[in-house]
C-alpha cells in the first residue's frame, strides 16, 4: 500500500476513494479501523471513521489508530480526508485531529486545503467559498452540527488547535509547483506548520499535489488527492486497473437524513415523482414510527421509495432545543440503521443514504469490513459494492436533483 488515507465519515471517504480510482490507484474502502491486513494489490487504502462530530480526544484516538494500521501496510504517505466545507466546531475536530497526525509523523509542512471546484468549494485569501458563497452565507451556517460561521480557515483552525497556521497564497499557487513547495518552505521557516493553501481550480490542485511529493501528511477535501497518484506512476509504482463493475437489479431504497440545501431540493423533486415516507424526531421518539413499519412501507412500494428525516433547518432547530441535538440525531440514525437490516434481511440488494451521519448508520447497521469501489454517480459520490449488496453514500451536499434516480440506475448496471 502506498497511500494511507483516514477520513473522518463514510460519504466523505468514499468521495475520496472515488477519486484516487478515477486517476488510476487501486483503492478499497474500509469501514472502521481493520483487524487483520490489506489484500494484496492495493495501493491505496481509505479508512473510513466515523469521527467528525464526536469528542475531540475520541477523533484523536481513533485516527492515530486508524494511522498505525495504515502505517503497518506500508504506507508512504498519509492523507487526512474531512468536508470540504470544513464541517466542525471551534472545539474540533479537523485542527486536534490533524495536529495530532503532524506530531505523531513528525510532520512539518502540512496542507490544509478544503477544496473540491467540480462541487463548487473554493479557497482565497484563505476564505473558503461554496458555489461562489463565502461560507457563512452558503447555508452551512445553519448546520445542525457544525455550523459554520466563519469563512476564514486560518482563523477557524486557530481556534481549533495551538499548532501555529500559515498560508500560501493563490499567487505562489498559480506560479506551479516550484513555487507552491519554496512557500511551504517559507512557511516552515517562519514557525508555521498547517499551512492553509488556496485552490479555486483543478489545475491549482494538480500543482499542490505535485509539491506535496515526499511531504509525509497532507489534508483537505477529497480534491487535494487529485494530484498525488502522479507522484506515484513517476515512479513507476502503480499497477493501473480497477474494480469491474456490476450491478444489481434488486429492490432499492433510498434513505435521507441530510438536511443539507442540496438534498432539500433532491427529496422535494422525488417525492413530487415517487412514494415517499417523511420521518419527524418527533414520531420516532414516540413511538409512532418504528423500523418495523418503514422497512415494510419500503417493500411494499412500487417504483424507487424513499423514507427522510430532510427537513427546513428551523424544524431541526426545533427539535434539537425539544430533545437535544445528541438524542434527536441519534433518533433518526439508530431507525435507519434498523431499516438497514430489515430491508436488507427481507431482499432489497441497493441502498441510496444521503448524509454523513445516515451514511455511517447504514454501513455500520450492515457490518460492512471493505467496500470497492465502482463507477461515479455524480461528483463525489460513487457507487459501492459488498459482497451482493450495491450501495451510494452521499454528502448532503452533493449530487442534482435527479440524483436518486441516477443513482439507482448505475447500482442497477446502466
Amino acid at each position: 500500500m502506498l497511500l494511507g488515507c483516514i477520513g473522518d465519515d463514510f460519504t466523505g471517504s468514499s468521495d475520496l476513494a472515488n477519486t484516487l480510482a478515477k486517476q488510476g490507484m487501486r483503492v478499497t474502502q474500509y469501514s472502521g479501523v481493520p483487524t487483520a491486513p490489506a489484500e494484496a494489490g492495493v495501493e491505496a487504502g481509505v479508512v473510513a471513521l466515523k469521527s467528525r462530530t464526536i469528542a475531540p480526544q475520541e477523533a484523536i484516538a481513533q485516527s492515530l489508530k486508524a494511522l498505525e494500521w495504515l502505517q503497518a501496510q506500508g504506507c508512504r504517505q498519509f492523507l487526512f480526508k474531512y468536508c470540504s466545507t470544513f464541517d466542525s466546531t471551534p472545539e474540533g475536530n479537523i485542527g486536534p485531529v490533524a495536529a495530532a497526525l503532524a506530531e505523531r509523523l513528525d510532520a512539518w509542512k502540512v496542507i490544509v486545503c478544503p477544496v473540491f471546484p467540480a462541487t463548487g468549494r473554493t479557497l482565497f485569501e484563505g476564505h473558503l467559498f461554496v458555489n461562489g458563497k463565502l461560507l457563512s452565507e452558503s447555508g452551512m451556517q445553519d448546520h445542525p452540527l457544525t455550523p459554520m460561521t466563519d469563512p476564514d480557515i486560518r482563523r477557524w483552525l486557530a481556534r481549533q488547535t495551538e499548532m501555529p497556521v500559515g498560508h500560501v497564497s493563490m499567487a505562489a499557487v498559480r506560479r506551479g509547483a516550484e513555487a507552491i513547495s519554496a512557500a511551504f518552505e517559507a512557511e516552515h521557516s517562519a514557525g508555521r506548520r498547517l499551512l492553509v493553501t488556496d485552490a479555486i481550480a483543478d489545475a491549482d490542485l494538480m500543482e499542490i499535489g505535485a509539491a506535496a511529493a515526499g511531504l509525509p501528511l497532507i489534508t483537505g477535501g477529497s480534491g487535494i488527492a487529485m494530484g498525488l497518484p502522479e507522484n506515484f506512476r513517476r515512479e513507476g509504482l502503480l499497477a493501473g486497473g480497477g474494480y469491474d463493475w456490476q450491478g444489481s437489479d434488486g429492490p432499492c431504497v433510498v434513505l435521507s437524513g441530510s438536511c443539507s440545501i442540496a438534498t432539500r431540493g433532491q427529496v422535494a423533486y422525488h417525492k413530487a415523482r415517487h412514494p415517499a415516507l417523511q420521518i419527524t424526531v418527533d414520531d420516532v421518539i414516540a413511538g409512532t414510527t418504528t423500523a418495523e413499519g418503514v422497512a415494510d412501507w419500503l417493500l411494499a412500494q412500487e417504483g424507487l421509495p424513499l423514507a427522510y428525516a430532510t427537513a427546513e433547518p428551523a424544524v431541526v432547530r426545533a427539535a434539537q432545543e425539544t430533545y437535544g441535538r445528541a438524542r434527536a440525531a441519534s433518533a433518526i440514525e439508530d431507525l435507519f440503521a434498523e431499516v438497514t437490516r430489515l430491508v436488507v434481511a427481507r431482499g432489497a440488494t441497493r441502498i441510496i443514504a444521503a448524509g454523513g451521519e445516515t451514511s455511517g448508520a447504514v454501513v455500520e447497521a450492515l457490518d460492512l469490513d471493505a467496500l470497492a469501489i465502482g463507477p461515479e454517480i455524480a461528483p463525489g459520490a460513487p457507487a459501492l459494492a459488498a459482497g451482493p449488496l450495491r450501495l451510494t453514500l452521499k454528502s448532503g451536499n452533493f449530487g442534482d436533483e435527479t440524483f436518486f434516480e441516477t443513482a439507482a440506475k448505475i447500482l442497477g448496471g446502466a
